[in-house]
């Protein structure tokens, strides 16, 4: 019954059909010659032909057996692939695969343009999906929508993997010329007596400093609040209010000229942004390619 074969003949068939030698196929087997005659009389005896005979000296392939000899070849390389470990056949000059990443608008601004170079020199066939971040839902990982998830540690549920990338800070910015750079360092009292821009995905007027200001008997004035980072930086960039932002959104200097970053008078929690990801991915090939890629390219804030 079809049930009852052994499939380790497939390897043997193959090795007998590339070599055209029951000895030549025995050596690349690492078998003996007994071992391979027995093994094609098994094989004779499941698929109903001789499949090599004897032309003097030498062993020759039956019609039937040349039929099968590429098939056979293609079956056998296929079992070895399947039972490779994984990743064992990834290829980054030759594979074509796309990766999503859930990234907030800083990071993919900040390091977007290097992670998208190294990607094309190392992966040419690779394609980079940014995701917007609108919220820090663990679903879209756990249901493979996204491979990694970057940003500020949610709720992630105990089977998640999980990298520090870097540690970043809060610090104020202002547009260039502004009072609050007047006077050298910048006061609690000072900081506290301009208006400011806050931003929050969910309308909230508190922030990181409010905590260390109310221990000083001092408060915030909210005069506007934003969705994004970017948003708050363009409105201080064009009015008086301070904004309170990631030190990274000044890496691209080039953009932000108009805006001058002022160190906060008070201390706040720092930032630890790493990459999430589900253990469905931990042992694959290319995702273990791309989490390297990434923290390379965040190393230098780490």
């Amino acid at each position: 019954m079809a049930d009852d074969i052994d499939l380790n003949l497939l390897t043997a068939l193959d090795a007998l059909l590339a070599e055209g030698s029951v000895a030549r196929a025995a050596e690349r087997l690492h078998l003996s010659e007994s071992a391979m005659s027995r093994t094609l009389a098994r094989l004779r005896e499941a698929t109903g032909d001789p499949l090599l005979v004897r032309a003097g000296r030498t062993m020759v392939p039956t019609p039937h057996a040349l039929a099968l000899r590429d098939q056979v070849r293609d079956l056998a390389q296929g079992a070895r692939a399947v039972l490779q470990p994984a990743g064992a056949g990834w290829d980054l000059r030759t594979v074509q695969r796309s990766f999503t990443l859930r990234a907030n608008d800083g990071f993919i601004e900040a390091f977007g343009p290097t992670l998208v170079q190294r990607a094309a020199a190392e992966a040419p066939g690779v394609c980079l999906r940014f995701a917007p971040k609108p919220d820090k839902d663990i679903r879209p990982l756990r249901e493979g929508l996204i491979d990694l998830d970057i940003g500020v540690l949610g709720e992630t549920g105990p089977e998640v993997r999980l990298q520090t990338l870097y540690r970043d800070r809060y610090v104020a910015a202002v547009r260039k010329g502004h009072p609050l750079m007047d006077e050298g360092e910048c006061s609690a009292e000072r900081y506290a007596a301009f208006g400011h821009v806050v931003t929050s995905r969910r309308g909230r007027r508190t922030g990181p400093v409010d905590g260390a200001l109310a221990a000083m008997g001092l408060a915030r004035k909210v005069a506007v609040v934003v969705p994004s980072f970017r948003a708050a930086l363009s409105i201080a960039a064009h009015t008086d209010l301070v904004a309170l932002v990631p030190a990274s959104y000044f890496v691209q200097d080039h953009e932000l000229g108009a805006l001058r970053a002022v160190p906060l008078p008070v201390e706040t929690e720092p930032i630890t942004i790493s990459q999430m990801w589900h253990p469905r991915t931990e042992r694959d090939a290319g995702h273990r390619w791309l989490r390297g890629l990434v923290v390379d390219v965040c190393r230098p804030r780490a």
